[in-house]
């Protein structure tokens, strides 16, 4: 478990996060980590599950709708 603190960075609060947690995480300065509420409580990670189904969604759709997309592209 890692304790973090929360500290005061101008009119907002934030938390620093040691460099053994950025390791885990696969992430660096100016990342993106999604904060993704559950029921036991909040859980930080750099993949949004719902947009990669979503984009799952349209990669299958496009493929579908080659044809379609290329005449509306012209």
């Amino acid at each position: 478990m890692i304790t973090l603190k929360l500290t005061q960075i101008g009119n907002s609060v934030g938390v620093v996060l040691p460099k053994e947690l950025l390791a885990k995480l696969g992430v660096d300065k100016g990342d993106v980590l999604f904060a993704i509420e559950g029921p036991d409580g909040v859980r930080l990670t750099p993949y949004d599950a719902e947009f990669e189904r979503k984009m799952e969604l349209a990669r299958d759709l496009m493929k579908e709708r080659r044809a379609v997309l290329r005449e509306l592209a012209k």
